[in-house]
């Protein structure tokens, strides 16, 4: 069997799929932080389009690709599935293990899935500019890509301590022409309030979504953009996990485990929501998150309404969180030191049908170099969390059984983390359980 499978591009998917109609459970609706009622349409159309608002709310479960979106995903769309046998080789595996290759996209990760069609989208309303939040830079680099294909100024804040340790991918999202910011930032309201109260802060997601959304919310001809987390991302997200069904029935396997990272939740669901019908009609197949110790959302985080960012700008959603005051330790993997998690990924921990993981980040680092010396491929840090899921799970898996994760980006503009964890100087951190019980008492009581 070739170890690298490739779709067709004719075989591309045309549409995303919605997972909302098919979870066991309804969703729990987001609330208006005012009056605790669930949040109409109306209140987002400040920060998103009127598009995006409706795939946000939609209770269809496909979704038309616009052709204009197909035609800037056939840069790089269908992405390889790949059979990795010398890390099957390595770990003394009886499984099969595939990994899903992300990282072919030309800002390296799976994040253009969504920046693209949201920067279509934004174009066709007359949108000027996008603002974003960033954490490691992977998303702002795509936005910036998506930006840059449709004509569109982009504005990016981007958690200080990645700004600090990550130059290369600043410098990437200021080549596709985006303005970026280390947040906390001067540029806005709550940046510079937080400077003069910390000036040493080294930022949080939460914070550069709080800049990022006051800074579209006060400009007319401006929108916001997420990475993550929203209804909608995961939505466009599914592409990864619908081409993943094809290519595994073109070798006539399918997957007894998938395994993805979580730090706000998208490239998870893209890969396993496709798989819910399947789940729910009783086939045996695991759906396995992988977070980490720093950050441990979904394995130790209350499941209840918070607000989205730190500065309480977002509606209330249902999701596992480590509360919105929550300021992480400055590990490696900055796309995963979210406090909160998507709400559809959250319904389905609740449910039952998702088992939660947390590793400490140099457990992580051990298994990426042992997959960039038998696979040749050098993994993101978050990335890394998947493949020590992925490793876990194939040392205990059946012969016959297949386990397939999602590489969701590569490290080539990481090198100063693995730098880092090669010399010695990679430490590990456990959240402290009083840290969390601090953070959950500012969340709201409903």
């Amino acid at each position: 069997m070739d170890k690298r499978i490739f779709l067709p591009q004719s075989e591309m998917p045309t549409k995303w799929y919605n997972p909302m109609p098919d979870l066991p459970t309804p969703m729990a609706p987001p609330l208006d932080p005012e009056t605790l009622e669930p949040l109409g349409p109306e209140k987002l159309s400040v920060i998103f389009s009127n598009a995006i608002i409706a795939q946000e709310m939609s209770q269809d479960r496909w979704i038309d690709i616009p052709e204009e979106v197909l035609d800037v995903y056939r840069i790089w769309r269908p992405s390889p599935l790949v059979r990795a046998e010398r890390l099957e080789r390595a770990i003394g595996a009886k499984c099969k293990i595939f990994y899903k290759d992300e990282s072919v996209s030309p800002a390296g990760s799976h994040k253009p899935n969504t920046s693209v069609p949201q920067a279509y989208y934004n174009k066709m309303e007359g949108v000027k500019r996008i603002t974003t939040e960033t954490g490691a830079g992977q998303w702002g680099t795509a936005l910036g890509f998506a930006c840059a294909q449709f004509g569109l100024d982009c504005t990016v804040y981007m958690v200080k301590v990645s700004f600090e340790q990550k130059p290369y991918r600043k410098i990437l999202i200021n080549s596709y022409g985006a303005t970026i910011y280390p947040s906390p930032s001067p540029a806005t309201r709550t940046g510079a309030a937080m400077l003069e109260k910390d000036p040493d802060c080294k930022g949080s997601l939460g914070l550069a979504i709080s800049e990022a959304v006051e800074d579209a919310a006060t400009h007319d001809d401006a929108k916001y953009g997420l990475g993550s987390v929203l209804n909608h991302v995961l939505i466009h997200q599914t592409i990864t996990g619908l081409e993943v069904k094809k290519q595994m029935a073109m070798i006539g396997e399918k997957p007894d485990y998938l395994v993805g990272c979580v730090g706000g939740g998208s490239n998870f669901a893209g890969l396993v929501t496709p798989y819910i019908p399947e789940k729910l009609a009783g086939e045996k197949i695991q759906f396995i998150a992988i977070e980490p110790k720093a950050c441990p959302t979904l394995t130790r985080g209350e499941y209840r309404y918070d607000y989205g960012d730190m500065a309480r700008l977002t509606p209330l959603i249902k999701m596992h969180t480590l509360g919105h005051s929550f300021m992480p330790a400055p590990i490696h993997a900055g796309g995963l030191r979210y406090h909160g998690d998507a709400p559809i990924v959250c319904n389905m921990v609740a449910e039952g049908m998702v088992d939660a993981k947390a590793y400490f980040q140099t457990e992580c680092f051990e298994a990426a170099q042992l997959f960039l010396r038998t696979e040749g491929y050098l993994p993101a840090p978050e990335t890394s969390h998947a493949i020590k899921g992925a490793i876990e799970v194939a040392k205990t898996a059946k012969a016959g059984e297949n386990v397939v994760f999602l590489y969701s980006g590569h490290g080539m503009l990481d090198l100063a983390s693995y730098d880092k964890y090669m010399t010695g100087e990679m430490t590990n951190f456990e959240l402290p359980q009083a840290d969390i019980d601090n953070a959950l008492k500012e969340c709201p009581v409903i």
